[in-house]
């Protein structure tokens, strides 16, 4: 219940922050060029996901350029991508994704119920049909760590290999962010938005 959330949201706070965000003075000249490619892009500030990052600041630069890619540009577009965000942090617990990404789930047009009920590892109920193609794929290729003929065909007509391609890399790539804020203990940000610990 709520009292146990807020419970077990304190002790996610004890945890100690591993790769903190380094202070501008501390950065050298190949952090603060590849910092301020970030800054200055769409997301405009240097998020969570890229503090830790900034200690290897061209793996920072090369996952930022595909995540911008995948996070505003796929072939899915936002609506369908924010789910498949939405579905790895789950599946990693990643508390910081999920505080990013469910509220931009819900107002690209994911249901507020259909986001809760993923945060309980319910099956949701009100999933459009393009959204349930998404949900099973990004199930099936997380637990059972491959796709099923029936998804595959269903997200082939849906999207083509293009679409298809790109949704296996948000994957992929929110995998990749979530393995590193989970080693590094980054922080979550203060929001209601709080994934229910795994």
């Amino acid at each position: 219940g709520y009292a146990e959330h807020r419970d077990s949201r304190r002790d996610q706070q004890i945890m100690i922050n591993r790769l903190p965000p380094l202070a501008e003075h501390e950065w050298d000249d190949q952090q603060r060029t590849l910092a301020e490619e970030i800054i200055n892009g769409p997301r405009g500030a240097l998020l969570p996901p890229f503090e830790p990052l900034l200690r290897s600041p061209e793996l920072m630069a090369h996952a930022q350029r595909m995540g911008e890619y995948l996070r505003y540009r796929s072939a899915l577009g936002q609506r369908l991508s924010e789910l498949a965000i939405l579905m790895t942090a789950r599946h990693w617990s990643q508390p910081v994704e999920w505080a990013i990404h469910a509220p931009i789930a819900r107002e690209k047009g994911i249901s507020a119920a259909a986001v809760q009920a993923i945060n309980e590892k319910r099956l949701p109920e009100d999933l459009q049909p393009d959204e349930w193609v998404i949900y099973h794929f990004c199930k099936e290729l997380h637990e059972q760590q491959k796709v099923s003929d029936a998804t595959w065909q269903h997200a082939i007509a849906l999207w083509g290999e293009k679409g298809v391609v790109d949704l296996i890399g948000i994957n992929g790539y929110y995998s990749f962010l979530s393995m590193m804020m989970n080693g590094a203990q980054t922080p979550v940000p203060d929001t209601w938005d709080e994934i229910i610990p795994a």
